[in-house]
């Protein structure tokens, strides 16, 4: 290990004893955990060097948090950490004497550098032993016999002695629940989401209901905005729709969309009732953002709303290069209402594959975008049309002129535009489904 990286691991785990000094607690070696705490408390241990490294985003522990919120649980703290040994080893002692509960992601595969299993063994004392269940699996899974599966995939069916396994039937890697006594555990899950968020809903919540006093989910709301702020939105539900104490709000911010969540601890009809009651409040005040309260995405709301007019939908695109037309694919919906989506690299080319007989290349951006829609919903026999022109810079900012044709009226917008990432097309995509929602609901 090279003398600089080394020396900034012990520092590290120095101040990681330090911040455990600091809590009150002192780290404990395995096999001598703290007495458990009766409040539902739990701490995350994400693991993974590709996490420290900027490879990938940590998007368990606020699918974690987010699930296990309104179950009544509550996470005292998370840590990321590299897949070394020391390293895990100074966070779950750190962990185990912040929460009763600790809850550890990844390094469960087949791969050398896969050591939260063993690692968890020597940190709790428990040993690993093979499953005869988790063997049989794989040898369905693979139709193999045992004699025949490889040592690797083998080695993902050492399960603790005293705990047991959560199945993972999107995987190879089981979920282990190391028992350290009453009231206390270790929870080690697969990285990959695919993974860890079916287990933990089909999994791992049923077993925290049994044992860690998580309640079962009550009655629960979930509205859908955009073309607003996640802060805005907490604001105004401050100011404007005060909520009950025992009302627990999540929101998930993705794609320039906001869920906001409301969850009550009940489930009965009363409870029911007070959610209605609360949309109402929030359909007073936030109304002209709110799309969906049952779950639809705003693909399907739009898409949902063109196949009740009877109406049919063409769209061309050149800035968003294919991903609003994907974006409505995904839909149930799509077969119904969509009659063509056409793609090009410009607006020129874009116009020669619809055969824009109007096309001006010396027009302006507004009015070639505009002849752009038209031409798309005659060549693709629809009364509706979306066309998404190229990047301009018409002034200090790069912007794309997108014009939404309903039936013989065309409007035309500017949107701001920066680059061609990931995440500024899914932006753009937002707000073109936006403007295409609005004009539905105009009258």
């Amino acid at each position: 290990m090279p003398r600089k990286r080394q020396s900034l691991r012990l520092l590290w785990l120095a101040a990681l004893a330090t911040l455990a000094l600091q809590a009150g607690v002192a780290t404990a070696p395995a096999g001598e955990l703290a007495a458990g705490a009766e409040s539902p408390e739990y701490f995350i241990v994400v693991t993974g060097g590709e996490l420290l490294e900027g490879t990938l985003a940590d998007s368990h522990t606020h699918f974690l948090t987010r699930t296990l919120r309104p179950l009544g649980l509550r996470c005292a703290g998370s840590l990321i950490v590299d897949d070394h040994r020391a390293e895990m080893l100074a966070a779950l002692r750190f962990a185990t004497n912040r929460a009763p509960l600790v809850l550890v992601t990844g390094g469960l595969g087949p791969t050398p550098n896969d050591i939260t299993r063993e690692t968890l063994s020597e940190f709790t004392g428990i040993p690993l032993r093979e499953s005869e269940a988790a063997v049989a699996e794989l040898e369905r899974r693979f139709r193999q016999s045992r004699d025949q599966l490889r040592a690797n995939l083998r080695r993902q069916c050492l399960v603790p002695e005293r705990g047991r396994f959560l199945p993972n039937p999107r995987g190879t890697a089981v979920g282990l629940i190391f028992d350290l006594g009453p009231g206390r555990a270790v929870v080690a899950l697969p990285g990959p989401p695919r993974e860890l968020q079916p287990m933990v809903r089909d999994e791992l919540v049923p077993w925290l209901q049994r044992h860690f006093r998580a309640r079962r989910p009550g009655a629960s709301l979930t509205l859908r905005f955009v073309g607003v702020g996640q802060s805005q939105i907490d604001q105004t539900l401050k100011d404007k729709v005060p909520l009950p104490p025992d009302v627990i709000v999540t929101s998930l911010f993705e794609g320039s969309r906001v869920d906001f969540t409301f969850h009550l601890p009940g489930n009965g009809a009363a409870d029911s009732a007070r959610l209605r009651e609360l949309e109402r409040a929030v359909r007073r005040e936030l109304g002209e953002y709110l799309y969906a309260a049952d779950g639809r995405s705003l693909e399907a709301v739009v898409l949902g709303e063109l196949q009740s007019r009877g109406a049919r939908l063409a769209v061309a695109e050149v800035a968003s290069g294919g991903s609003l037309a994907a974006a409505l694919n995904g839909t149930a919906e799509a077969d119904a209402v969509i009659t063509g989506a056409f793609t090009a690299p410009t607006d020129s080319r874009l116009a020669e594959l619809i055969r824009a007989d109007a096309w001006q290349a010396d027009a302006s951006a507004e009015a070639r975008v505009k002849t752009l829609a038209e031409a798309a919903a005659a060549r693709g026999h629809a009364d509706w049309a979306v066309a998404v022109g190229e990047k301009v810079r018409d002034t200090a900012e790069a912007a794309v002129w997108v014009a939404v044709k309903a039936g013989e009226r065309v409007e035309t917008h500017r949107l701001a535009w920066r680059d061609r990432s990931d995440t500024d097309r899914a932006a753009l995509v937002t707000q073109v489904l936006d403007l295409m929602r609005r004009r539905l609901n105009q009258p």
